[in-house]
This record gives C-alpha cells, structure tokens and sequence, in this order.
C-alpha cells in the first residue's frame, strides 16, 4: 500500500535524490538545514508527500495550531515532502521528513518506491551528529557507500560503520537490497554548543554535495549565515572561561592532527560517534 500522495508528477531523468531527517540523524540541524538551504536555492517545486498517519505516535510528534493571517486556524502535521529541481543538466529530487517512531521499513518502502519510479540514479541520505570538535573549524565531513560504482571514488570510504543507527541506516540498507545506488554523508557537529541550527555543519554537507554530485551550489548566503552565528557563539563562549579552555584545547588537537597530514575518515568519525554515545548513554533527547 502506498502513502506516497502527490500534487503532480514531475517529468525528471534519472534523478539523483537527497534526503535528509529532523530527529536522531540531525545534530546540530545540520542535515535539514542542508536541504533547506539547497531547496530555496535551486528553487525546487513541492510534488509529492508521505502521509504521517502510519508512521508517528503524535503523543510524541505532536500536530501543531497556528493561525493564518491572524485569524484562520491551521493544523500543521509532520512533513515528509518531495521537491524537485532541475540543476544546470541534472534533475534533483530533494526530501524532507522527520524520522518515524514506528514502521520504519515501512516508511523507507515509500521513498524507495517513489525513487524507483523516478528511475533514480542514486540515493544520498545526509546525517549530523554530535562530537568533540571545534565550532571555529570547518566541520569534518565524509561519504561512504556499499556500492561499487561509488566506492571506487578517491571522495569515499567504504561502509564499514557498526553501531546504533537511525532511519537513514534503514534508508541505505533497504536502498541496497533494492539495487539502489545509496550514499551516506554525515558530518560532525560540536556537542558542547545548545541544540540549536549549525550553519557550518549545513555548509559542510552542502560543499560534499556540490563536489559528489558535480553540481552548482552558492554557498553565500550559508557563510554569512555562518559568520553570524559564530559571532554568537563566540558571545557565549566568552562569557564561560572553563568552556572557551576546552574550545582551545580542541582547536589544538585538530592542528595536531593537520601537522600530521591526517585526513579524517569515515571510520574515524564512527568511531567517535560510538565513543560519544557509549560516554553520554546514548543520543540526546531532542534527537532520539
């Protein structure tokens, strides 16, 4: 049965599809905000949507009211959305959504499904997660893939991540037993700084997007966005001694590791995704 309910459906050639999940998958709000960005962008048109009723507990998700032009109500449910775009010569699919609390194969089937009737040429999920790094240098980024045609790429590692994972785990291994080519790009988003929107983990993931997919991507309007909220976070910062001393300290260890000519890897950065996890008992709570 399908969920998948569409506004019109857009005349594109093999497609390559980028999505993105608030939730889990989102440190930082990174990922969505990636997709956002790039959506806006490349003025990507709405055209299909998946219906939340079977995927979420909405004691959890819940629907929210507000009011259009001060006067008429509005319920708002979850978003799960399809835009599409054409980009110089390539069509590109952008997705949306928030991950499920129950279903989730289930879930996965309806963007697969949609891919494959696209005729999609590949799948890339895009994830940010919480680390020991510092907010002052560009965020640690990379890809990986189980797909040969991919990971012959000098730009990718291969998948060898073992660990808790999240609906784009799901997404990846479903997309592979399908015959999907599937792409995971994840980057790293300082732990220390509040839960909110990270412009530098989105222009990370952006910049990886643009190199993989050999598309134009204006960055501008994110690094302005970026030099403004390092601003505040540098106010912020300030006003805690303790907390600018493991800043440095962490600036000091990732020069270490540039003197060195250490590239982070894909494993690297899994690694210290589990290490995370293991040492705070799990994801945060505004991601699980």
């Amino acid at each position: 049965m399908s969920f998948v309910e569409y506004r019109a459906r857009p005349t594109v050639t093999t497609p390559a599809v980028i999505c993105a999940f608030s939730g889990w998958n989102d440190g930082g709000e990174g990922a969505t905000a990636a997709v956002r960005y790039l959506r806006e962008q490349w003025g990507a048109r709405r055209f299909a949507s998946i219906d939340p009723e079977e995927f979420y507990d909405f004691q959890v998700h819940r629907p929210t009211v507000r009011l259009v032009d001060g006067e008429t109500r509005r319920l708002d449910w979850p978003r799960n959305d399809f835009w599409w775009a054409r980009v110089g010569e390539r069509d590109v699919v952008l997705f949306s959504g928030v991950e499920p609390n129950v279903r989730w194969r289930t879930y996965c089937e309806q963007i697969l499904t949609l891919c494959s009737d696209l005729e999609a040429s590949v799948i890339m999920t895009l994830g940010a997660f919480l680390a020991d790094v510092p907010h002052t240098m560009a965020a640690p980024v990379t890809a990986s893939s189980a797909d040969p045609a991919w990971t012959v790429r000098t730009d990718m590692v291969p998948a060898r991540y073992e660990g808790p994972t999240g609906v784009v785990g799901v997404l990846n291994d479903l997309a592979g037993r399908s015959g999907m080519p599937a792409v995971s790009i994840w980057a790293a988003s300082p732990h220390y700084l509040p839960q909110t929107s990270n412009p530098r983990v989105a222009l990370a993931l952006m910049e990886r997007v643009r190199d993989l997919l050999d598309v134009e991507v204006d960055t501008t309007e994110v690094q302005l966005v970026t030099r403004g909220w390092e601003q505040q976070v540098e106010e912020v910062i300030g006003e805690d001694g303790n907390l600018g001393d493991y800043v440095r300290r962490l600036e000091d260890a990732s020069e270490e590791d540039d003197d060195d000519d250490t590239e982070v890897s894909g494993e690297d950065l899994a690694a210290e995704f589990e290490r995370y996890l293991r040492e705070h008992g799990g994801p945060p709570d505004d991601q699980r």
